[in-house]
């Protein structure tokens, strides 16, 4: 089946969680592969939201090459430290030094933020990329 399912969306309106919405939806339409959206932020966040549209990008662009990807599940929440960022696949399985060119854009993209992202593959069961990008610029967890 295509398409997106939004399980838990923020409040229309513009930011980040518009954008984030539509590049789901379009991305999903153009390859076919379902997006379930778990979380999206309410409202507009600060500019380190680039890092997270970049990340989330590039997290489905993974996926899309890896193959075998059926279902993507997203996650994107505000919090009191920061913005977090979780892209699940049921794919093959991506070892992280596996992630290259895109793993290493998207960690830049995060590390000029002040953020971290960490890729954690499971072979034969999907890959899970979280990305965190912490309000005062502080590293947040993973790698």
């Amino acid at each position: 089946m295509t398409g997106t399912t939004r399980i838990e969306t923020a409040a229309r309106g513009g930011g980040l969680a518009e954008k984030l919405r539509a590049c789901l939806e379009g991305w999903s339409r153009r390859t076919g592969i379902t997006v379930e959206t778990w979380a999206l932020p309410p409202g507009d966040v600060p500019p380190a939201a680039r890092a997270v549209l970049a990340g989330l990008r590039e997290s489905l662009a993974m996926a899309e090459r890896r193959g075998g990807v059926a279902v993507v599940a997203v996650a994107v929440t505000a919090g009191a430290g920061g913005l977090r960022m979780t892209v699940s696949d049921d794919g093959p399985g991506l070892p992280e030094e596996a992630a290259g060119t895109g793993g290493r854009a998207m960690r830049a993209a995060f590390a000029a933020a002040g953020g971290t992202v960490a890729v954690h593959g499971v072979p034969g069961e999907g890959t899970t990329v979280t990305g965190v990008v912490r309000w005062s610029g502080r590293p947040g967890p993973g790698r």
